[in-house]
């Protein structure tokens, strides 16, 4: 594929976001679908302590399997950023170096998740009635671990050079497998809750072959070639400086929900099951959430390559505004029709009640979400991922966890684990908009080019020489 046709430096800035985005989002649609096809299937052919225990595991896969996306993320900054400026080398060690991480940590991930993850479930209160699916959805869940990791890697890849639509395409084909597979495995041959796992693994392992295939095959300087998958330890070096903030917030974000869960878990299987439906629903007002700050992440990388910064700061302003609208829109709608959409899942009367309460209290806040993830991307994109780490462990972790851990003494109401996302999602937005205005790199770019320049001796190309104190 030809790179200008991939690259987001040059066009008209909304044609051209929009184009890299809406794959990402119809992507995502289609992600969503299959993870709620997962708990649907659940719901309706066994019971509501398989629903709950499909629904119930997500935090504490998030927090092992978003470590290792984290760093993904920062493998895209590096490789939009050598995309962006022109460097084939570089970019050529970045695609390589990726690819290797990605099959040390999936092999990594794969053997502690299947061994420790039982484990953690006793630890957030898993209730007896609901362990027993619990373990065995996780343990054939982590089997393929590595699919997962490798997906992200190579999905990262392609969106880090522009090329958003193989990824929708691939992700298409292995919807319809894990869709098709969920009915087979439940509906037809009533196997157990852990053929949901195996359905989810046998997709994504597709998904993986296909993304190998299309680097393996493609023209441009991103090219895959197997015999030289190896470790480049400068460039490692980079992704991990990149990745590793969005790693550690991903995976302390997703703790401090394992917290969250184990309140919800003490309310016993209703509650996980109504909590749990109401979270594959919300999945959905993540879409646009997802897919800008992914399109602000590249988007910022390659134009900051390519030292474009009037063209950054217009293309932020147009991402923001396009997620916020959207993503309310979608709340709007899930306030309204909730316990609706819960009751797909199963139709317990205890169970929809739940997920309708939920949905009251924080469909109408997902604005406020959106605006977060939207500047973390920003942030990301233009090497500043500490600051969004640390806004976030301190909102969505620590004050998020201190509030319900103390007001679940005086209110033993599971409205208390509600408030507490809205209101934590309000935090990180407030401190983020005062940092969006008054912070010079935002506004500055080409200040802090040359800051770099005075400040940093160079040879070719190198990623820290966007940074500012």
């Amino acid at each position: 594929m030809n790179r200008d046709k991939l690259s987001l430096t040059e066009g008209p800035i909304w044609k051209k976001m929009l184009s890299f985005a809406m794959p990402i989002l119809l992507g995502n649609v289609f992600q969503q679908l299959y993870n709620a096809v997962d708990a649907l299937v659940v719901g309706q052919f066994l019971n509501k302590q398989a629903l709950a225990a499909v629904a119930s595991t997500g935090s504490l896969v998030f927090m092992l399997v978003g470590f290792f996306s984290g760093i993904a993320t920062g493998a895209g900054v590096t490789i939009s950023r050598y995309f962006g400026a022109g460097d084939k080398e570089g970019l050529h060690r970045a695609v390589h170096t990726d690819i290797a991480f990605g099959l040390v940590s999936g092999v990594v991930l794969s053997v502690f998740g299947a061994t420790f993850a039982p484990t953690i479930l006793r630890w957030m209160g898993t209730p007896d009635n609901v362990m027993v699916h619990s373990v065995a959805y996780i343990r054939v869940y982590f089997c393929g671990a590595i699919f997962v990791v490798m997906y992200n890697i190579c999905v990262g890849i392609l969106q880090a050079v522009g090329d958003s639509k193989h990824p929708l395409y691939f992700l298409i084909i292995s919807s319809i497998i894990n869709v098709l597979l969920d009915l087979l495995f439940i509906g037809v041959f009533r196997w157990g809750v852990w053929s949901a796992a195996l359905a989810t693994g046998i997709a994504q392992c597709t998904s993986v072959v296909l993304c190998l295939r299309r680097l393996i095959h493609c023209d441009g300087p991103h090219r895959l070639q197997l015999r030289k998958i190896r470790f480049h330890f400068d460039t490692l070096k980079q992704i991990i400086t990149l990745g590793l903030p969005a790693g550690m917030q991903n995976s302390v974000i997703a703790f401090a929900n394992i917290i969250v869960q184990s309140n919800i878990n003490a309310f016993q299987d209703a509650a996980m099951a109504g909590c749990g439906a109401y979270s594959k629903v919300e999945g959905f007002a993540f879409l646009p959430i997802t897919c800008f700050s992914m399109a602000l992440s590249t988007f910022v990388g390659q134009n900051l390559g390519a030292k474009k910064y009037d063209r950054v700061k217009k293309g932020v302003r147009f991402g923001i505004l396009c997620s916020i609208i959207m993503a309310e829109l979608i709340g709007v709608v899930i306030f309204l029709y909730g316990g609706f959409f819960v009751g797909l899942f199963n139709s317990d009367p205890d169970v929809i009640a739940y997920g309708a309460r939920q949905a009251r209290i924080e469909a109408l806040a997902y604005f406020l979400l959106a605006f977060s993830h939207c500047i973390a991307g920003i942030m990301r994109g233009a090497g500043k991922a500490t600051v969004p780490m640390f806004t976030m462990l301190f909102a969505w972790c620590a004050v998020r966890i201190t509030y319900i851990t103390v007001m679940i003494g005086y209110f033993n109401r599971i409205e208390v684990v509600f408030t507490a996302y809205p209101l934590t999602w309000f935090l990180s937005s407030v401190i983020f908009l005062i940092y969006f205005f008054k912070a010079d790199w935002i506004h500055n770019f080409d200040r802090m080019e040359e800051r770099a320049k005075l400040g940093h001796h160079h040879h070719g190309f190198h990623l820290h020489k966007h940074k500012v104190k």
